[in-house]
Order: C-alpha cells, then structure tokens, then sequence
C-alpha cells in the first residue's frame, strides 16, 4: 500500500462518479429484469474485484452478498469455482464469462469462454452479466486508483 497521497475520483469528478453509480443501477435491474439471481450478481462483483484486487471493493460486496443471505461457503470457495459442487450451470457460466470479460487482455473474452457462457444463459443474461462486470472493473479502477481505504 501507498502512502502517496491520491485525488479522490469520487469526489474530484463528482457527476462522473454519479453517472457511474446511475450505470450500475441501470445494470442491476437488467440482470434482475433478465432473470439473474441477485446473489449471483454479488458473486460476480466479488469474483471481479478478487482478479482485479480490490480490497474496498471485495468488503463492500461481500458484505452485500452475506446480508442478502448468500452462503459463506461459497464466498470462501469463489476463487476456486471450477472445482466445487457450490455453483449451478447458470453461476459457472456467468462466473467465466466474468472472468474473461475481467483478463479481457488475456485473450480479448474469447469465443470459447463466450459459447460456454451463451450455451446456458439467455442473451439477455449473457448482456446483464457483461454489464454487471463492466461497470464493477470501473468502480475496481476508481477504488484502486484514489486507494480508498481499507481498515
């Protein structure tokens, strides 16, 4: 962690940051209109700040998901998905999807981790998941980059 002092973007661009917080609403009601449970839509903002790194990020939606009555279990075993029983077909195609739209440099989300997440998800589900990760790498970015603070 950096001690260097860092402008607040929340607060420095403060319309900006609205916009932001307007967008991810927007989001969420998309992925709740489109059928998507909205412990998965935790799930995916934690599995999203756990690659990106984002500590304010990961307290804040874990906080959420266990208040909305998500399973611990599976919060705590959310880094290795592929390998437990936790997650439905629907969750382990939302959570590639995410992870390749996350590492979007690592292979620009493709195809395959794309027709997995198409096979099982609706193309509205597919678009809300893609919306629910997009905009939580930009609140990733805005975190990080003004250090909000953590503990």
């Amino acid at each position: 962690m950096t001690t260097t002092q860092r402008v607040d973007l929340g607060k420095q661009q403060p319309t900006a940051y609205k916009a932001l917080i307007a967008l991810s609403a927007e989001a969420e009601n998309n992925a709740v209109s489109a059928g998507l449970d909205p412990l998965l839509v935790e799930l995916l903002r934690i599995r999203t700040s756990q690659i990106n790194g984002c500590a304010f990020c990961l307290r804040l939606h874990t906080r959420d998901a266990l208040k909305k009555g998500e399973n611990p279990d599976r919060i705590a075993v959310l880094p290795a998905w592929r390998e437990t029983g936790y997650f439905s077909a629907a969750d382990r195609a939302a959570l590639g999807l995410a992870e390749a739209i996350t590492l979007v440099a690592d292979g620009h989300v493709g195809d395959a981790a794309y027709a997995d997440a198409a096979a099982v998800l609706t193309d509205d589900q597919v678009g809300a998941v893609s919306w629910i990760v997009t905009v939580m790498n930009a609140f990733n970015r805005v975190a990080i980059t003004s250090r909000y603070a953590v503990g």
